[in-house]
């Protein structure tokens, strides 16, 4: 069944839009292979995944994984060495983890730095998407470190901005924080919207927002919300 509130959206365009996500720390390689065959079964855009389970054939669905996954207390170096081995190793995308305690004490020119190191060490091309756990910043710093966080991270390289580990306490994806992300950064740089996305209604209510990814763990359960036409 498909909710008013999805609008004209279809389930192709959300797909196409959906990162199919499986981090759990005690997921399997078999889990992994499992997440990769649901992908191409749902036609979505990627699948991302924990670094250990590289290589692996995701066939037509991009790669990704994490570094600094999930409390983004990792040295930048280390962070920026990771990711580098991931993409020497098959994955196209990376989505690092920034200092939360650093952005919440203000400290922006590190969370610039810490952005910049990962992205010259992967290159210009590979896709890097910043997670700046925007529920956490709204909870310790306010909107305005929201703002100036996602500023810095497009600053240094970000492909896109990235809502959530899904792995905070202070929770994951929100409209609020969609809308600041989009507000403050070019429209080049996208937003990926993440944790606790498990309706399409909500779905299509940080697409509204301005999200341009979705980070999903329930894929199915998501795109189902939405008609096929």
């Amino acid at each position: 069944m498909t909710s008013a509130s999805t609008g004209t959206i279809t389930r192709r365009r959300v797909a196409a839009m959906v990162d199919h996500t499986l981090l759990k720390p005690e997921a399997s390689r078999d889990d992994a292979l499992a997440c990769v065959a649901e992908a191409a079964d749902l036609g979505v855009l990627a699948v991302c995944l924990s670094p250990s389970m590289l290589p692996i054939d995701t066939g037509s669905q991009r790669t990704c994984v994490v570094a600094g996954f999930p409390s983004g207390k990792h040295h930048s170096l280390v962070k920026a060495s990771e990711a580098r081995l991931a993409i020497d190793t098959g994955a196209d995308e990376i989505d690092m983890v920034i200092d939360v305690g650093a952005a919440v004490a203000g400290l922006y020119d590190e969370v610039f730095a810490d952005v910049l190191t990962v992205r010259e060490a992967i290159g210009p091309d590979a896709v890097l998407k910043v997670i700046i756990e925007s529920a956490a910043l709204l909870e310790f710093a306010g909107p305005d470190a929201v703002t100036e966080v996602s500023r810095r991270a497009a600053q240094g390289g970000a492909s896109l901005v990235k809502t959530s580990t899904g792995f905070h306490p202070s929770g994951g994806a929100s409209v609020a924080a969609v809308e600041l992300m989009r507000a403050a950064v070019p429209a080049s740089v996208g937003i990926k919207a993440s944790g606790g996305i498990r309706t399409a209604e909500f779905a299509a209510e940080l697409i509204a927002a301005g999200a341009t990814r979705l980070g999903l763990s329930g894929s199915r359960a998501v795109l189902d919300g939405f008609a096929d036409a």
